[in-house]
């Protein structure tokens, strides 16, 4: 039986951005997706019928006025072997947002209806093709912003995570099996339920696992969420260079005169296979300008939100009091310190190694950004960094935040599970609660305890058409 938020309607949507290529495909799904072909779809060989997963070529017809509306390619695709199980047809129509917007009308007019956020995928887990979780993975497939990224959302998709959930599943089913017995026949209770073995089983095999996916969580979700790298120190000390470089483009104002980024700059870029937010702040410094002094405090802002701080300064200049104030408001944070201009002559290298052991810095690195002198040490010492590690290794699931909590909650109902059964007299009513209460949570992960509301919010998210 279907839950009441499945509809027994046809729907559709263009699935590729407009004007953006030079096909766009439009899907339709639903009981009604071959009629609806065929009252707007002329195939150049006229025919009645129309096999399945086949492609035909024709034209897009108005039946109101027989006006031809484009030239196509379709593909009518029967139910089951479909992404959302239902009988589904695609127009592959020349990427012109009229063309698309008018065939997308017609489709309507045939008996559609227009497709929510994520409709698509909501009927593929309606029907059983995916789980929840692997819903969740489509999504985050379309939004990786990096080759990792992409690997991880695809070994949820490929039900990796979905694999281990069930397997923990099981283990506590076989559990809860020997639990209810105990309560069915109570004066054996003690017996049946064994509660050293059981102990033993939940804390060498299951936690073990569950703790594992959470820290997966932690470990992970710089690759799919990406970090903030704030690039901060004085006016004039090479900032904007180093985020062109960084970025491979020239993005930020570079002139010889301090003061030129009054505001910060955030671009995107990828940094040893981590998405990175690249922010590249005003100088900091005090300052009478108005509007320089808006864009020091907005930096002076970034720095409290940043994952990590390159406090960068300039080595062909002797050390300040300047710097020094500033250092004072990074070292609070995560922070690298990055000597520049190295390749300058005369330059204070030696001094500033003398100031910063003086200020308790252990760590830095020379750099030139103009003459790209050690920027690939830098890339990978961001990573390190960030990672807290020289070789870290991806996990190869990584759950998302909502399926972190669920985790966290499973662990907490086994903890509880296993301060009841260390009791000398354990009760295996009190066991039986917390072990379900355990399952439920893992459900929720697969989506095999969930709610219309909960699915409702994570389909939201997804765009018209997927």
């Amino acid at each position: 039986m279907k839950p009441k938020l499945y509809q027994e309607d046809t729907i559709a949507a263009i699935g590729t951005p407009l004007g953006k290529g030079a096909i766009g495909v439009i899907k339709i799904s639903g009981e009604s997706a071959l009629s609806i072909l065929k009252k707007i779809f002329r195939p150049f060989k006229p025919r009645e019928q129309f096999e399945s997963h086949k492609l035909y070529y024709g034209f897009i017809v108005d039946p109101k006025s027989e006006r031809i509306i484009d030239e196509v390619l379709a593909v009518y695709m029967k139910k089951p072997k479909t992404y959302t199980r239902e009988d589904v047809v695609e127009i592959y129509a020349h990427s012109g947002y009229y063309i698309l917007k008018k065939i997308l009308e017609l489709v309507f007019w045939a008996g559609a209806r227009p497709a929510e956020p994520g409709e698509f995928t909501l009927r593929a887990y309606l029907n059983g093709r995916i789980d929840l979780s692997q819903a969740e993975a489509i999504q985050e497939l379309v939004s990786a912003k990096t080759e990792t990224a992409l690997n991880l959302a695809l070994n949820t998709l490929l039900g990796k995570l979905s694999e281990k959930v069930n397997t923990l599943r099981n283990e506590l089913l076989e559990i809860l099996v020997l639990v209810e017995s105990a309560i069915d026949f109570p004066e054996e209770d003690i017996e049946i339920m064994e509660p050293q073995k059981l102990s033993k089983k939940i804390k060498e095999k299951i936690l073990p696992t569950i703790e594992t996916l959470i820290k997966n969580y932690e470990e992970g979700k710089i690759y799919k969420e990406g970090i903030n790298l704030v690039i901060a120190g004085k006016p004039n000390v090479g900032k904007s260079s180093l985020m062109n470089v960084l970025l491979k483009e020239e993005r930020a104002i570079v002139t010889p005169i301090p003061g030129t980024t009054r505001d910060f700059l955030e671009e995107e870029a990828t940094i040893e296979g981590l998405p990175v937010k690249l922010i590249d702040t005003a100088g900091l410094r005090e300052t009478e300008d108005i509007v320089e002094k808006i864009g020091v405090e907005r930096a002076k802002k970034k720095l409290k939100e940043a994952d990590l701080i390159l406090f960068l300064v300039d080595v062909s200049e002797t050390p300040s009091e300047e710097d020094f104030k500033i250092y004072q408001e990074v070292k609070k944070f995560p922070h690298l310190v990055v000597l520049n201009k190295i390749d300058v002559q005369p330059n204070y290298l030696k001094e500033w190694k003398e100031k910063l052991s003086k200020w308790d810095v252990d760590e830095f690195l020379e750099i030139s950004v103009k003459e790209n002198i050690n920027l690939d040490v830098l890339s990978k010492k961001i990573f390190e960094k960030i990672t807290s590690e020289k070789k870290a290794e991806v996990p190869e699931v990584v759950p998302n935040l909502r399926q972190k909590i669920a985790l966290e909650n499973a662990r907490e109902y086994l903890l509880n599970t296993l301060k009841e059964l260390e009791k000398p007299n354990p009760l295996p009513e009190l066991v039986a609660i917390e072990v379900r209460s355990a399952i439920s949570s893992l459900s929720e992960i697969i989506g095999e305890v969930t709610t219309e509301d909960l699915l409702t919010q994570i389909f939201s998210t997804f765009c018209i058409g997927k």
